[in-house]
């Protein structure tokens, strides 16, 4: 008997050995870029802008910003130049966020608009590698043909900034399992503006707010408490925990005004115009407020329609636990 159970923990690692094999060896399920060449046309830049400075916040993740001060807004010439992730972010390896400037060298300037879009709605760059979904790529697989194409015609009228950065090395196993992620997106319709709802969900994916306003357990999003907050971050001494925004009439937005909501953004519209205060373990926040300030009336009250549509969660949240820890 003895002898017998000696063989199950053997097994068990000749099971886990196999999978590791597997996995290794194992291609991402991708499809080939598109061979599309983006218009650039003035009304496509300018979509392309908002959505990846007001919604998307792909400037934020790819910009130099100033971690010292409220909602780290970008530094002067650290526009879209790409970043080296810090340790105290809690990541899985080493991450830098790419150069996303016309840069030949450094950046996507030899980059093809098939590839960036593959990349953005996909997760696998231009080298066939698999990004880390710290890269929101299975929120932006929703995004629309014509909200991509716009985003990448916007990339190209970058001024070319050359910004060397270390390549992203992800820890094993994570580097494998990563690999069941990415999934080809196809061809993605137009959200239909008239239907608040349906495009505020439209625009709450783009905007990844599921993943950030979603509890976690284990290493998963809890899907029974979607948007009921409770997501932690942390950076050194600061921490924060993502707000309920369910229309739970306790602990979430139930009982907030449509204009309270937009109010809510539209308070920091004068620190995105002359630059916020130095941060404060009480203000400590990475949700992108800046960037947000400048959302459109029109797409955050679809946002708010939208959100009044989810289940209601009762989950109180203590958004900045450190500064009741040093009352």
């Amino acid at each position: 008997m003895g002898k017998k159970l000696l063989w199950i923990p053997v097994a068990l690692l000749g099971i886990g050995c196999a999978e590791v094999a597997y996995l290794s060896v194992k291609a991402p399920n991708m499809a080939r870029p598109s061979d599309i060449k983006v218009a650039g046309t003035p009304e496509q830049v300018a979509r392309g802008k908002y959505l990846a400075e007001a919604i998307s916040g792909c400037a934020d993740c790819h910009s130099d910003t100033d971690g010292t001060r409220f909602a780290s807004p970008i530094k002067p010439g650290g526009h879209f130049k790409g970043k080296k992730f810090p340790k105290e972010a809690g990541l899985p390896g080493e991450f830098s966020a790419p150069n996303l400037t016309s840069d030949a060298e450094t950046g996507i300037g030899r980059i093809s608009d098939g590839a960036l879009i593959r990349a953005i709605r996909e997760g696998i760059g231009h080298d066939g590698r698999v990004l880390f979904p710290i890269m929101p790529y299975p929120e932006y697989k929703s995004m629309s043909d014509g909200d991509v194409q716009a985003i990448v015609a916007y990339l190209r009228t970058l001024r070319a900034v050359s910004n060397p950065l270390p390549p992203s090395k992800i820890m094993f196993p994570v580097n494998l399992f990563i690999k069941w992620v990415p999934q080809p997106a196809g061809k993605v319709a137009e959200p239909d503006r008239n239907n608040p709802v349906e495009y505020g969900r439209y625009l709450a994916a783009i905007a990844g707010c599921k993943f950030c306003h979603t509890p976690t357990s284990g290493n998963e999003l809890d899907t029974a408490r979607l948007f009921g907050g409770g997501h932690e971050f942390a950076s050194g001494e600061y921490k924060a925990v993502s707000a309920n925004l369910t229309p739970d009439p306790e602990t979430g937005i139930g009982r907030w005004s449509e204009e309270e909501f937009l109010k809510k953004f539209y308070d920091y519209k004068d620190y995105a115009a002359n630059g916020p205060p130095q941060l404060k373990p009480e203000s400590f926040t990475v949700m992108p407020w800046l960037g947000l300030s400048a959302a459109e009336p029109a797409d955050l009250k679809a946002i708010f329609a939208f959100l009044k549509t989810v289940p209601a969660v009762k989950n109180a949240v203590e958004t900045h636990p450190i500064k009741k820890e040093k009352s």
